[in-house]
């Protein structure tokens, strides 16, 4: 999945499924808590520069996170689940 496509509820969910504050994921991705705040915030896609949502992304993917792109869940539309252990 593109970065571009990521929704801010799916930060959202992705964050609170593998145990995540804001603050955790802000550090991580080397933003702010605002800035984050305002990706989740965000009803279509994450609001913010593209490479402060391509680092909350990839965040969040090393820390287990699969993003499902509109189509990819059950009911078609944009989703996030655990992702396969390696």
């Amino acid at each position: 999945m593109d970065h571009s496509t990521l929704t801010g509820r799916q930060i959202a969910a992705a964050r609170a499924l593998v145990g995540l504050s804001q603050a955790d994921v802000a550090t991580r991705a080397n933003i702010s808590v605002p800035t984050l705040k305002r990706m989740e915030a965000s009803e279509g896609p994450a609001a913010g520069l593209a490479n402060n949502v391509a680092a909350v992304m990839r965040t969040l993917e090393a820390a287990g996170i699969a993003f499902l792109a509109e189509g990819q869940a059950a009911d078609g539309g944009p989703g996030v689940r655990l992702a396969k252990p390696d």
